[in-house]
């Protein structure tokens, strides 16, 4: 596999440049996209519509072993009037590339693995489950067979970041020395319960997010100390308030993500400072940026200024940019290393050592 400092540079390059390179022999030409989805119990499931609504793909099934979430599902938009079938059926069916892979994180790995032996493109929602070395197997297996594996993370296609990435590419904000973010909203009673059964938390549930876009601007950490917390006064096990600190050679960056914050999507935010400039981008699920460079950088001045976006939609370009993938019109933005670089750094922020089995 790539090293971690190789898949930092590649991300860099290839998501900020657009780079385009045939990895594999499929063409439009031969007409949408096979695709299948296995679970409806992740969080980000209903993702699925998206494909539905792209011509690229033609949704040719789903699979939900578990009565109770199967009947709750088919009355529901992203997956009415689907054709609903057993793994196997899925997987044997004609002409299928790839597969959404939206089960309850737990299962995530095992389903993935599943779809790669069978030589199937994957989207693995996030996180990458518990265990490293079962998704660094998965990743080499997928190497191995030259196969997309595309993570559920849902802020790599935001334009803000998109943005950033040129920005870094360029070198247009110098020696980057600081970067900051924040990842939080309010979970009800419900759904502490339920994530409360990961010791990583909120870390593990959101953190993850931001947690990628900090491996791919300053690779992987030299070291990570997780400060893990419970606030709530209430008598659930959710390590609710968590903060992780990376440390670089010549940087360091904090993530910080609760469960307790009021309009916590409204202060989502990234910033990264260099010595040449800074990017603040928040609201992250409603993109606008500040923006301060030491030296005018293209259409952007020397000093201050407000930078704004188009109207950001979830998963949309993903799907765009898994079709592109697959039919060989360019490379992954997101090579093998990074994600396994950011599943080992994850671990190492929710206070799990990542290589236990």
């Amino acid at each position: 596999m790539l090293s971690a400092l190789t898949a930092r540079r590649t991300f860099l390059t290839t998501a900020a440049a657009g780079l385009c390179a045939v990895t594999t022999a499929a063409s439009s030409s031969q007409g949408p996209i096979r695709i299948g989805q296995i679970g409806v119990g992740h969080a980000h499931a209903s993702k699925l519509s998206v494909y539905r609504n792209n011509p690229d793909y033609e949704v040719v099934g789903i699979v939900e072993p578990d009565e109770q979430l199967r009947r709750a599902a088919q009355t529901r938009d992203p997956y009415r009037d689907l054709n609903w079938m057993t793994r196997e059926q899925l997987l044997n069916t004609p002409g299928l590339q790839a597969v959404l892979v939206e089960t309850q994180v737990r299962d995530l790995l095992d389903q993935a693995a599943v779809c790669v032996a069978a030589g199937k493109h994957v989207h693995i929602d996030k996180p990458a489950g518990q265990s490293l070395s079962q998704f660094a197997a998965i990743l080499q297996a997928a190497e191995q067979q030259k196969l997309l594996v595309q993570m559920g993370y849902m802020y790599r296609y935001n334009p803000g970041i998109v943005l950033l990435r040129q920005l870094l590419r360029d070198g247009c904000l110098g020696q980057i020395f600081e970067v900051h973010t924040v990842m939080s909203k309010v979970v009800d009673a419900a759904d502490r319960v339920a994530l409360s059964e990961f010791r990583g938390g909120m870390m593990f549930e959101l953190g993850c997010h931001v947690l990628d876009l900090v491996v791919g601007i300053l690779g992987e950490p030299a070291a990570v100390t997780p400060y893990i917390r419970h606030s709530a006064p209430l008598s659930d096990n959710l390590n609710d308030n968590m903060l992780a600190v990376l440390q670089y050679a010549q940087a360091t960056a904090t993530v910080r993500t609760t469960a307790l914050e009021v309009d916590g999507f409204r202060r989502r935010h990234l910033t990264v400072c260099g010595t040449a400039g800074t990017f603040h981008l928040q609201p992250l699920d409603n993109p606008a940026a500040v923006l301060t460079l030491a030296a005018a950088h293209g259409n952007f001045k020397a000093g201050t200024q407000d930078v704004s976006f188009p109207r950001y939609v979830r998963y949309v370009d993903d799907a765009a940019d898994m079709a592109r993938i697959i039919r060989g019109e360019k490379t992954t933005d997101f090579p093998y290393a990074h994600d396994l670089a950011v599943q080992r750094t994850l671990l190492q922020a929710c206070g799990e050592n990542p290589h236990r089995p």
